[in-house]
């Protein structure tokens, strides 16, 4: 069983590193493409190479998005969308729910 898993981590890795290299370099050159078309025209900059294009790629993924893809997002959902929760939300009285949205509006609105 633990040889089977191994082997599938070990391909599936043999599978993704390729892809996000790839990856990688068709955006880099997306990137010099389309810096290369409009900002010299814009302005004073002058045109990048590909190689400075990565770089302003990996700066801007580092700076703005860091490097999370879409299957990170979805375990890290707001409270109020996990099931579990809106079943304790549905099965409060009126009163609960009241002093429930009461408390988050102090944490919320009182800072």
């Amino acid at each position: 069983m633990e040889t089977t898993k191994r082997h599938f981590c070990r391909t599936r890795f043999c599978f993704i590193f390729p892809i996000i290299i790839i990856a990688i370099f068709a955006v880099s050159e997306i990137v010099m493409l389309l810096w290369n078309a409009i900002i010299p025209k814009i302005s004073s900059f002058s045109a990048l190479t590909y190689w400075q294009a990565m770089g302003l790629f990996l700066l801007s993924r580092i700076l703005f998005g860091g490097f999370r893809f879409a299957r990170y997002h979805h375990g890290h959902k707001a409270p109020f969308i996990h099931d579990r929760f809106k079943e304790k939300f549905m099965d409060m009285n009126d009163e609960e729910r009241q002093q429930f949205k009461n408390q988050w509006k102090q944490r919320c609105c009182n800072k």
